[in-house]
């Protein structure tokens, strides 16, 4: 898969052995089964772990006041949990294209996976708020490594494919996004009303999402059809590289992201996009609640913010790799997000539906993001840098965004300082999405 930095490898295919045409029918046929096989387990392990990249966080996000009673925590100390996410995404992310170096892309997303089901099952049970900090901190450890590697997988796996792969990828995400805000409530509810049983039954989804990169974990091969070129950039997978190959060890330019205006245009758009979901994904429920809307309508309303991600993740990256400049579709996700916190400052119960339907609309800029990633870089080992880069630097701009909502709220008493925060951070969102969706790649400024 994609997780590739500068020094990856290239293999140049040697004269294929003499067959007789009988035995290369055969193989043809066996290995274009198999090819087959392999990409099918790959699509389904992409979905299954996009499916697992936000429940960690929309489960908190609409059992916050119970787990806030729960743990005695007050308004900066939820605001401060708000934040860990984006914290463990800029910290863990980093590391995730040297890791897929090392141990393969497949190993990493599998133990990936391990990490998020491990931490999603401990951190109900842990014991007061810090076991239940580093509970979290293990899941979202998981998920930001998932995070940085599955656009890199995209690009190289189906590099004439991004678009409606992102759109796959990111339909996914926003289905178990939309999934565990809807249903954590009732089934909370159904299983006892116990806040720790809701949060802890997401582990059984992660475990799920392990068994399809099993297969992966092991050896180093060319994507399907590699063979069938002179030379092609090596990807951790499932098995031994063909007798046929040899491996040259060769050294890709790295590239100087800080020196690109392209890539620092995309992590600030990314860690803005980021600040919005997550205060989104954090504080929107308890919005609703303290204006009078029952808890599991406002579990509901958070849902509706989120699956609207489904449809449009598919749409829009589509959309974005048709276009010469992405920064129209930017501009319009903005004005949605503007029209959504006006109306929860006016009206937050009686146009409830209203308002959930727009943010969730303006949450799109993140499937945006990461087609843009893939169409800002040339090469895999491009993208696997500018994604690492785009995203930790994108993921510590979002970190202090949650706390401080969390600050405002307790010191104000209400909504109105959130809200005017969130509506101000749209404006430079909207600014720098522009400017990153110009038509240029970072290898032509980073490599300068």
């Amino acid at each position: 898969m994609m997780g590739l930095m500068p020094s990856e490898e290239t293999r140049t295919m040697t004269p294929p052995t003499v067959r007789s045409p009988a035995a290369h029918d055969a193989g043809k046929e066996g290995g274009a089964s198999g090819r087959a096989w392999t990409m099918r387990l790959l699509v389904l392990g992409i979905v299954l772990s996009a499916l697992n990249l936000r429940p960690a966080i929309t489960s908190l996000g609409a059992l916050l006041e119970e787990v806030r009673d729960g743990l005695g925590m007050s308004g900066s100390v939820a605001g401060l949990l708000t934040s860990v996410p984006p914290l463990c995404f800029a910290v863990f992310g980093v590391m995730a294209p040297r890791l897929a170096r090392r141990f393969g892309a497949g190993a990493v997303v599998c133990a990936g996976m391990v990490a998020i089901a491990t931490g999603l099952l401990v951190r109900p049970y842990a014991g007061g708020t810090a076991g239940f900090l580093a509970g979290s901190a293990l899941a979202l450890m998981g998920i930001a490594v998932s995070n940085v590697l599955m656009p890199v997988i995209v690009k190289h796996w189906f590099p004439d494919r991004v678009g409606s792969m992102t759109g796959l990828y990111s339909m996914a995400l926003a289905l178990g996004t939309a999934l565990a805000a809807a249903v954590t409530v009732p089934l909370t509810d159904a299983l006892g009303g116990s806040w720790q049983t809701g949060l802890a039954l997401w582990a059984g989804l992660a475990v799920a999402a392990v068994v399809p990169w099993l297969p992966f974990v092991r050896g180093r091969a060319t994507p399907p059809g590699a063979g069938e070129k002179a030379t092609e950039v090596a990807t951790p997978t499932q098995g031994p590289a063909p007798a046929s190959t040899e491996h040259a060890r060769v050294e890709a330019p790295r590239l100087r992201m800080s020196r690109s205006r392209t890539a620092w245009a995309l992590a600030v758009f990314f860690g803005l996009q980021a600040t919005a979901a997550y205060i989104t994904m954090g504080w929107m429920a308890q919005i609703f609640r303290d204006a009078g809307v029952p808890a599991g309508t406002a579990g509901l309303l958070l849902a509706v913010t989120m699956v609207m991600g489904v449809p449009l993740a598919f749409v829009i990256p589509r959309l974005a790799t048709r276009l010469p400049h992405q920064g129209p579709i930017v501009l319009a996700l903005g004005v949605c997000g503007l029209a959504g916190y006006a109306g929860l400052y006016l009206a937050p119960a009686a146009g409830a539906w209203a308002w959930a339907v727009l943010l969730g609309v303006a949450n799109c800029a993140f499937p945006l993001a990461l087609t843009m990633v893939g169409m800002r870089a040339r090469t895999g080992p491009g993208v696997a840098q500018l994604s690492a880069f785009a995203q930790s630097t994108g993921y510590l701009i979002s970190i202090p965004g949650p706390l401080l909502v969390g600050i405002l709220y307790q010191h104000s008493g209400g909504w109105g300082l959130p809200i005017a925060l969130m509506s101000a951070l749209m404006i430079p969102q909207m600014v720098v999405g522009f400017l990153a969706g110009r038509d240029r790649t970072v290898e032509d400024e980073a490599a300068r």
